[in-house]
């Protein structure tokens, strides 16, 4: 597991970025609700068009949330879930473009894998369609041994 960097606070830069490690209620992502529909929608394809009742399900579902900020503007996000021992999963880890390679990307996924209920598991798992060289930077590898199986909720209406 990579090492914690030294402050979680702030990544260097122009002006501050602030990564917050949001506590169980994640009460200041839900007051900003827009402005993560918002980001979502423009930094990411797979997340675009959630609603807002939906991002607060997912909030609420969520083991550990991460987000960063410079000056009111949401920059990355990140999240997972877990069951606490043996199994955890890394969703939506996104950095705006602009912010990209500057190494908050690195500073979110640390700063999940940190987190209790995250850091505890035996196994942590993530997707991704085109960020595998990142993650493998990050101490992750492939997992071959695996098959990837996808069912669908639309799926399911088709009956």
């Amino acid at each position: 597991m990579p090492a914690r960097p030294p402050s979680a606070e702030a990544v260097s830069g122009p002006a501050a970025i602030r990564l917050i490690a949001h506590g169980p209620l994640k009460l200041r992502l839900l007051w900003r609700l827009g402005a993560l529909q918002q980001f979502l929608d423009a930094h990411s394809f797979w997340a675009c068009g959630r609603s807002r009742h939906d991002l607060r399900r997912m909030l609420g579902g969520s083991s550990a949330v991460v987000s960063a900020w410079r000056e009111g503007e949401l920059l990355g996000f990140g999240r997972a879930t877990s069951d606490g021992v043996f199994r955890a999963v890394l969703w939506d880890v996104v950095v705006a473009e602009a912010s990209q390679g500057q190494g908050l990307g690195r500073s979110i996924v640390e700063e999940l894998l940190h987190a209790p209920a995250i850091k505890r598991a035996e196994r942590i798992y993530l997707m991704t369609t085109q960020g595998a060289g990142f993650y493998e930077r990050l101490g992750f590898s492939y997992g071959h041994a695996q098959t990837l199986l996808v069912r669908d909720r639309l799926a399911d209406s088709s009956g």
